[in-house]
């Protein structure tokens, strides 16, 4: 499965996210979901405990301007790779 969070992690109820990822299932970050690809916080070290995959979408990270403060365990990608990740994993739920 595909999740992918566009909400800050702030405003969604991220624990409840965080129950319905599978350490078989990818998830994107992408428009203001990317905050939580922030290297050290407690919201990217919960996803990468789950041990799914985790990509962030490069454009929403660098209109942010947080670029510089990205896990090195989540993945940049771009929008063909997102395209990709939507055929190799389905189903997928939007956060």
């Amino acid at each position: 499965m595909l999740h992918t969070l566009s909400y800050s992690p702030h405003q969604t109820d991220f624990s409840s996210i965080l129950r319905n990822i599978a350490c078989t299932d990818a998830v994107l970050l992408m428009q203001d979901g990317v905050i939580a690809a922030l290297e050290k916080g407690l919201f990217c070290n919960a996803l990468i405990n789950t041990g799914a995959k985790l990509f962030v979408l490069v454009p929403d990270m660098i209109a942010r301007g947080i670029t510089e403060h990205i896990s090195s365990e989540i993945t940049p990608i771009d929008y063909t790779e997102f395209v990709e990740l939507t055929v190799k994993y389905s189903p997928q739920i939007a956060w």
